[in-house]
């Protein structure tokens, strides 16, 4: 339950529509929900207004498939579930037809946000083909969380002039969001053009002196863009949550 629902559900009590028992069954259940192998943390969609999501990476279809079903049940918000390996396909398609599964972002929405009022736009950018895994992880993301995004691609340094026929669209976005490899020059070029939050993700594509992303990282993190948040190595799903914090805080304080 979110906090709106939480909201509307004392509103009712407050007008009789909805008794105190009744709300009393709403709320009752616990914070934590415990199978064999995982305790999952069910108030977090009641803290941060969106349930936990599914790292599936390491875990076994089953084990994924009996999460999703607990989440699905004990929330209301979307439900993903990330770094899908191939195994996990078929038992979440057998468990739950009505999933989307995007292969590119290995990723599994199996409920996402209902349609209405546009928190805002976030510009989903890369700098190559070889990012798209990484931009597509935070891409599907926002859309499964309500927010369409803009994705721009294969815009890297190398051709600079590929990023400089885009600027117009970085500076109109509500946030950026800066996927790149190899030196991870672009999310320093991509802050200085625009005045949108910036939110640079390294990618582990790269030659061997990249060191997996490290090289990315690095210059991302010492960038002279000043204000350019940067977000751990092919983290695309944590760039879309940190940008839906702040779409959610700015509509919030228009209210």
């Amino acid at each position: 339950m979110r906090p709106e629902e939480v909201e509307r559900l004392l509103a009712s009590v407050r007008t009789g529509d909805v008794t105190v028992d009744e709300a009393v069954r709403a709320l009752r259940l616990a914070p934590v929900d415990e199978p064999d192998f995982a305790t999952l943390d069910t108030h977090r969609e009641l803290r941060q207004g969106l349930p936990e999501a599914i790292f599936a990476e390491g875990k076994s279809p089953g084990q994924v498939v009996t999460i999703a079903g607990q989440l699905l049940e004990r929330t209301s918000g979307p439900v993903l579930a990330t770094r899908i390996q191939p195994e996990h396909v078929d038992p979440l398609r057998a468990a739950f037809p009505n999933l989307r599964y995007d292969e590119t972002a290995r990723m599994v929405v199996l409920r996402a946000e209902q349609p209405g009022r546009a928190l805002g736009t976030v510009a989903v950018t890369c700098a190559g083909t070889s990012d798209l895994p990484v931009a597509e992880e935070a891409a599907v993301t926002l859309e499964a969380l309500g927010v369409e995004p803009i994705r721009i691609r294969d815009v890297g340094v190398a051709g600079v002039h590929r990023t400089l026929a885009v600027q117009d669209v970085l500076r109109d976005a509500d946030v950026v969001i800066v996927i790149a490899g190899m030196e991870g020059a672009l999310a320093s070029l991509v802050g200085g053009l625009t005045g949108a939050p910036v939110v640079a993700v390294p990618t582990s594509v790269g030659y061997g002196a990249s060191f997996g992303g490290l090289a990315a990282l690095l210059a991302m993190l010492n960038t002279c863009a000043a204000g350019v948040a940067v977000m751990n190595i092919d983290n695309g799903f944590g760039a879309a949550m940190f940008s839906l914090r702040i779409l959610r805080r700015l509509r919030d304080r228009k209210r």
